[in-house]
């Protein structure tokens, strides 16, 4: 019994992790359940199976078109979206037959549709309803005399809908977050296994297990991510949700740090933190090893499975008495006296466990309360104070989107661009078919959704293609297997559409090859089915793509490289305000919000990821680009990893009594700002010699003259960065010892050169000289 319980929760943990918050299936099940009740309560209504089918879309829509996260702002949108929905099938009935007029309508129809998602959710939601229903009008050749029994369907659809999602299948943001808090759960314990397995690995599979690490790093910081997007619906108050969005990032730092002690402690020389980032990056050579050491990794071993099991009990209600005696020994290692008789790196990486322990133990009292001290040892005790201490801290404690107007605001250029594509696509669609041009507007308006730049479209585009090609293939056998049965069909198309919303996330190319599959089996359903059909899906989807990145191009462009240099410039500003806020609050200066402003570098470095993913896209042929791209990537996720550390530890200095301000640090802030105002600067340089009308963004003059300024008022107006003898080294100046290893200033400073060396590391890929001076010259090779 216990040990197929034991089976079902390693398993559920395996899907948990796989899909945070379990979204996708609770998507894919609230559609489909929505679709369905749609469809019995039609067939128990006698409707014909034209409006069947058009309810079913219609519940479709109404599912997938609402995102927001309150109930509450729910159940707004989906009663507004049933006049829409009226309105949209209604024009779409009334000018079917007048192609000229119909056309133009339906282009006005498209440019609100986009421009109103400057409105947010719900503006985005409505505009997706009255696109989709107008559509849908087109699909089932919708006409006057029909619109009382197509009115009957929306209304049971949408009916239907708001059962699923308020009373069936509920979602509301406390349950997503707890979700999510377990799934961060799931990747924790999933990314402790694959550290064990690289302190066994054998040198020819280091670097597959490696590239497992760095898989699950990237699972985790997503997962970490997520909490931090729901935390505002999903806590009673802010405080709460400061609390746990900093102990969901002290554990994934710990964590994170933890698979690089273990690299270190299984190699001759200090692993680079680049080399839990970059694919192919050199990997240290393995140490020789003595019998002591031996028999302390024997123990490291024993100890890691010992803290995978506290992990993986965390998600547990009662931890057991058995679970407590685990984490009390795994947090003595944080003492000095309790480290076993090793070398220094397998010393750090006792440390390392000793620093996990403590973090899930941070977990559970975020998620579970203080629960049962009774077999609490003193080092135990000792981290429960700091927690309560930290409470107690949390407890007392330029332009934007909305600032833009006319065409520097993306929604209406995105607007105009996708009207005036759907145009090309509409004359282009009705030279194919008279009777389906629609299906390329429906291509050239998806390409547009959730892209910021010409790139973007194109990959888009390309995947979209590719997938309806593969689905034809599938729709033709399911179709010919399916033949008329009337049932059958139906639910192959829930099982369809669950597939295509379960898949979205992972793969916009798997989602239209689900969407394609089905309609071949609604083309069986509405008689209208024959392969020459399906052809014309491919032809009508590649017109579609090809018109959408024609107007991407040629009306008000915005380039990849320009997006993606943009992105970056957010990305470094967040990062110097991130490095210099921690670096004065370590020496010193006065407290501040660091917990947000790492949020909001972690935020600005996803979006640079997705924007450089038509870069790195494997089909690119600028393979120097592909990599340099990858690289700069990695070496700034490298120093967000060490800013977020500092933020991490100097929010601990107010209060703490084992970790004091060193005013030495302060000369660090200062060359770390002077180095990323320099990289600001430079890409801002490269940015401005593009055409200003394509940017949409802030002007290239006001952020250069800002960063420059910045730069004057310490005196360091050079555009090259500077570099200097290591932080240790400029510590030992001041009279003091070497720290050391394993303190928590010995680790500061560890971070500090990290972070250091990295923004320095910065200058080679951006092409930006690097002097030891104060003179330098900047060399001309374009930004990333």
């Amino acid at each position: 019994m216990g040990t197929a319980r034991r089976i079902r929760t390693r398993v559920w943990d395996r899907y948990s992790a796989s899909d945070p918050g379990l979204l996708r299936l609770m998507a894919g099940l609230r559609t489909v359940g929505s679709i369905g009740l749609t469809l019995l309560i039609l067939s128990l209504l006698d409707i014909s199976v034209t409006h069947m089918v058009a309810g079913a879309m219609a519940a479709m829509v109404s599912t997938f078109a609402i995102r927001e996260k309150r109930v509450r702002d729910q159940a707004v949108t989906l009663a507004l979206g049933l006049p829409t929905a009226f309105a949209s099938v209604s024009l779409g009935a009334l000018l079917n037959p007048h192609i000229v007029i119909g056309d133009i309508a339906f282009i006005v129809l498209i440019f609100g549709a986009a421009y109103v998602r400057r409105f947010g959710d719900r503006g985005s939601a409505l505009g997706m309803i009255g696109f989709q229903i107008y559509f849908l009008s087109l699909f089932v050749h919708a006409t006057g005399s029909g619109l009382p029994s197509l009115y009957l369907s929306l209304a049971i659809a949408f009916a239907c809908s708001a059962v699923m999602r308020f009373a069936l299948v509920p979602e509301t943001p406390e349950r997503t977050l707890d979700r999510l808090r377990q799934a961060f759960r799931a990747r924790t314990a999933q990314l402790v296994a694959t550290q064990i397995e690289l302190l066994d690995a054998e040198p020819e599979r280091l670097e597959s297990v490696i590239a497992d690490l760095r898989k699950d790093i990237a699972r985790l910081h997503e997962a970490a991510l997520m909490i931090q997007g729901a935390l505002d619906g999903g806590t009673d108050d802010e405080t709460t949700a400061a609390l746990l969005q900093r102990r969901v990032a002290d554990a994934e730092i710990a964590v994170e740090r933890l698979g690089l002690l273990l690299l270190t402690a299984r190699s001759g020389e200090r692993a680079d933190t680049l080399t839990l980032h970059l694919p192919n990056a050199p990997l240290p050579a393995p140490a020789r090893r003595v019998p002591d050491e031996d028999d302390a990794l024997r123990k490291l071993r024993t100890e890691l499975r010992a803290l995978h099991l506290l992990v993986t009990r965390l998600g547990a209600g009662d931890p057991g008495t058995a679970v407590a005696r685990v984490r009390n020994r795994l947090l003595a290692y944080r003492d000095e006296e309790n480290l076993p008789s090793a070398s220094l790196a397998v010393q750090d990486a006792f440390r390392g466990i000793g620093e996990a322990a403590r973090s899930v133990l941070g977990l559970r009292l975020a998620l579970d309360g203080p629960g049962d001290e009774s077999d609490d040892t003193p080092e135990t005790i000792r981290s429960r104070e700091e927690f309560e201490a930290e409470d107690l801290a949390l407890a007392g404690e330029g332009e934007t989107e909305q600032d833009r107007t006319g065409l520097k605001r993306r929604t209406t250029r995105a607007a105009i661009q996708v009207s005036a594509g759907s145009g090309l696509a509409i004359l282009g669609g009705e030279f194919l078919s008279t009777q389906r041009w629609y299906w390329a507007v429906l291509t050239c308006w998806v390409v547009f959704l959730n892209t910021s730049s010409t790139g973007e479209i194109l990959v888009k585009g390309y995947r979209r293609l590719i997938g309806t090609v593969c689905g034809v293939v599938a729709g033709v056998l399911l179709a010919g297997a399916v033949g008329h049965h009337t049932v059958t069909a139906f639910v192959l198309v829930l099982v369809l559409i669950f597939a295509m919303f379960f898949t979205a996330p992972v793969s916009y190319a798997l989602m239209s090859f689900f969407v394609t599959a089905m309609l071949g089996l609604l083309y069986s359903l509405l008689h209208t089915y024959s392969v020459h059909v399906l052809v014309l899906r491919i032809e009508e989807t590649a017109l579609g793509a090809a018109c959408g990145i024609i107007a991407a191009v040629l009306i008000f462009p915005v380039h990849t490289d320009l997006r993606t240099d943009e992105q970056l410039v957010t990305v470094l500003e967040r990062l110097r305000d991130v490095a210099t806020s921690a670096v004065a609050q370590l020496s010193g200066g006065p407290a501040v919000d660091l917990l947000d402003m790492a949020r909001e570098l972690d935020t600005a470095l996803d979006d640079l990821r997705r924007s450089t993913h038509p870069l790195t896209h494997p089909v690119t042929p600028l393979r120097g680009r592909r990599r340099t791209a990858r690289y700069l990537v990695a070496l700034l996720e490298t120093c967000a990893y060490h800013a977020r550390s500092l933020a991490a530890t100097a929010e601990l200095v107010p209060y703490s009594t084992s970790i004091a301000a060193d005013p030495r640090l302060a000369a660090v802030g200062v060359r770390l700002e002077h180095n990323l105002d320099v990289l600001i600067a430079h890409v801002e340089d490269v940015t401005d010699e593009r055409p200003r009308d394509s940017r949409g963004g802030k002007d290239a003059d006001d952020i250069k003259d800002a960063a420059r300024g910045r730069a004057a008022r310490h005196g360091t107006v050079d555009d090259a960065l500077r570099t200097e003898p290591s932080i240790a080294s400029m510590l030992e100046g001041g009279g003091s010892g070497v720290p050391r290893s394993g303190s928590v200033t010995f680790r500061v400073l560890r971070h500090l050169q990290r972070l250091d060396e990295g923004v320095a590391g910065l200058a080679r890929p951006l092409g930006v000289s690097v002097t030891a001076g104060r003179a330098g010259r900047k060399s001309g090779r374009p930004a990333a």
